[in-house]
């Protein structure tokens, strides 16, 4: 395993990554050298607290709303400007940086404060008349893990769960390759590793989240992502959360599907660990209304694109059914 505690740089094209417990101290010196000057934050009250200094910096800061992404990106959109984006926050503040981005053409820079993964990749809900553009990949991305992994737990357990679902699904889609696959792997151990002590290993988490955001962006996603997705949407639930609670019932449903990289994936990690360190939550727990799992999955077997990435045959809306049942 990579030292989790180690800090990296790694240049890919048009983006740079920057991981290591240094990285938000060199944040401004990276924003200024990657074309970043007079740039319009987006964040929330609390991350903004947690890097000060990047804040006092900007030229406008933007309290991204609550609320669906679209919805969002549309209200705040216009404080910001032609001005570059930094999103300095989770995975929704990252997601209205990306969605304005694309919209607009501006660079995005981002600086996570959970393990969302989703600063490495270009998936995003587009802004509302974009539906057909140019989905972002954020151009520099700066990964602290006193940030990324500031969470208390459980919290930080179930945002852990989601970036390992990240992993397992970078395994098995059709877009899987050996870099992949030993990108998500790794990103596996290290989650594993950030649990396997009384007290949470951050570096461990940090380092996890982004190799799992960063394999997923190059695979896709399959019935994971599409079922805790429109959970999340439908039942308005928390994200990790409800990653959290899907996961468990995932695996053993894809174990026949894909048998090779689910051994790989069991070898790897203990899912009942993390899933404990979580709090063994359910969709029951989450305040689901079981009422509501026909609706669910129906809604998420319209999707029949994004699951076709599933691999074995295809899948029906009484096969998510099946899992949202095992997951209450």
């Amino acid at each position: 395993m990579w030292p989790a505690e180690r800090d990296f740089t790694l240049t890919e094209g048009d983006r740079l990554i920057r991981f290591g417990p240094g990285a938000l101290a060199d944040a401004p010196r990276l924003l200024a050298q990657e074309g970043f000057a007079g740039y319009a934050l987006l964040t929330t009250r609390r991350a903004a607290g947690q890097a000060p200094d990047v804040a006092e910096r900007a030229a406008v800061v933007v309290d991204v709303p609550h609320g669906q992404v679209p919805d969002a990106a549309a209200e705040v959109r216009g404080a910001v400007g032609s001005r570059p984006l930094v999103a300095l926050g989770g995975g929704r503040v990252v997601d209205v940086a990306k969605a304005i981005g694309s919209a607009d053409g501006l660079s995005v820079a981002t600086i996570a404060t959970t393990l969302s993964g989703a600063e490495l990749s270009a998936h995003h809900r587009p802004l509302p008349g974009h539906e057909d553009g140019p989905r972002m990949r954020p151009a520099l991305v700066i990964a602290d893990p006193a940030l990324m992994a500031s969470q208390p737990t459980p919290g930080l357990a179930e945002s852990a769960m989601n970036a390992l679902a990240h992993a397992l699904e970078a395994l098995y889609t059709p877009r899987a390759n050996p870099v992949s696959e030993g990108t998500a792997l790794e990103a596996a151990r290290q989650l594993d590793a950030g649990f396997d002590e009384e007290e949470p290993t951050r570096s461990a988490l940090a380092l996890g989240a982004l190799l799992a955001g960063h394999a997923m962006g190059v695979t896709g996603f399959a019935v994971h992502h599409v079922l805790s997705q429109t959970v999340v949407r439908v039942a308005g639930t928390p994200h990790g959360a409800t990653n959290a609670a899907v996961l468990p019932a995932v695996v053993p449903f894809m174990r026949p599907r894909a048998p090779r990289e689910l051994r790989l994936f069991d070898d790897a990690v203990d899912v009942d660990r993390l899933r404990a360190a979580a709090g063994n939550v359910t969709l029951a727990a989450l305040d689901v209304d079981r009422a509501l799992l026909p609706q669910i999955a129906k809604a998420a077997a319209a999707r029949s694109g994004d699951l076709a990435a599933t691999p074995g045959p295809p899948i029906s809306a009484g096969d998510l059914e099946a899992l949202l049942d095992a997951a209450f």
